[in-house]
């Protein structure tokens, strides 16, 4: 009897999994499979399937658009990640320490995070529209932020990090919350100073959390897209296009699907390679680790 209800009970939850795995098969797991194996075909979603090999990788790494367009993703997601890190983490130290509207302070730099990207597109195309954009009445100008290759890239750099601030911000201060106390007051005792106790105190204690906002914002960072669709559409002159961009580019308007799998694949590596750095450097500045 305890057999049978021991094995009732088994397929009761295997029940209760049984959607989420449909759903992750067909949704996720299938079509990895599939466009792994299509980066290695030429096919424009009408003519059939045809095996080429690795021509699509070799064809990119051919094209020095393509690698333009590599090194702006890079340059893209490095920039963001070090600012959308480094800024929460002041500001996660500021508003953890005794200041009034702390309250306040959290919810004005949380709304960017979850207010919509086509709102925030739209206002940040506003505020630098060089003709009747906010920024250039104040400055008196006629500065062409987003049509000038020199200059879009770090808007939407700028834009970036704005936006992730706030989500970035919140999860440190959780990180600070769990900061014991008695840590800063054994430091206020021996002498140290605010900026000794927020490098020698805080950094390290917080390190961990630290180390997470690093990788979810270099993941994310690589995979931007509804940003540079909705506010330059990878111009001017390619100055902001990025691989997930060129990978719809290439998908959905050239109709090259084994050549935007084989894009898909390379930014892969290119994200794990990092995030495997990341994970294997941070015994060196992870405290516990």
């Amino acid at each position: 009897m305890i057999t049978n209800y021991k094995q009732k009970k088994n397929k009761i939850w295997l029940l209760f999994i049984l959607p989420s795995v449909i759903g992750c098969t067909i949704f996720i797991f299938l079509p990895t499979i599939a466009s792994f194996i299509l980066s290695f075909c030429k096919w424009n979603l009408i003519s059939s399937i045809k095996f080429i090999g690795i021509e699509n990788y070799i064809e990119l790494f051919s094209s020095e658009e393509f690698l333009f367009i590599l090194k702006n993703t890079i340059y893209y997601a490095i920039s963001v990640t070090i600012f959308a890190t480094l800024l929460p983490i002041i500001l996660a130290s500021i508003i953890y320490s005794k200041i009034v509207l702390k309250e306040f302070f959290k919810t004005t730099y949380f709304i960017p995070f979850v207010t919509p990207m086509i709102v925030i597109a739209m206002i940040w195309q506003w505020i630098f529209d060089p003709n009747i954009g906010l920024v250039n009445n104040l400055l008196k100008m006629n500065i062409k932020w987003l049509y000038d290759s020199h200059s879009a890239m770090g808007i939407l750099i700028f834009v970036s990090v704005w936006k992730l601030i706030g989500y970035n911000m919140i999860i440190l201060l959780s990180g600070l919350s769990s900061i014991n106390k008695d840590i800063y007051e054994a430091g206020e005792i021996d002498g140290a100073n605010p900026i000794q106790t927020f490098l020698k105190i805080t950094i390290p204690l917080l390190s961990p959390t630290i180390l997470f906002v690093l990788l979810i914002t270099t993941i994310s960072s690589f995979q931007v897209f509804d940003l540079i669709y909705l506010m330059t559409q990878g111009g001017p002159e390619n100055s902001t296009n990025v691989l997930v961009y060129w990978l719809y580019k290439n998908a959905f308007e050239f109709f090259n699907i084994g050549k935007a799998s084989a894009i898909a694949y390379i930014l892969f590596l290119l994200i794990l390679i990092l995030t495997l750095i990341q994970w294997k450097t941070r015994k060196k500045w992870v405290l516990n680790e």
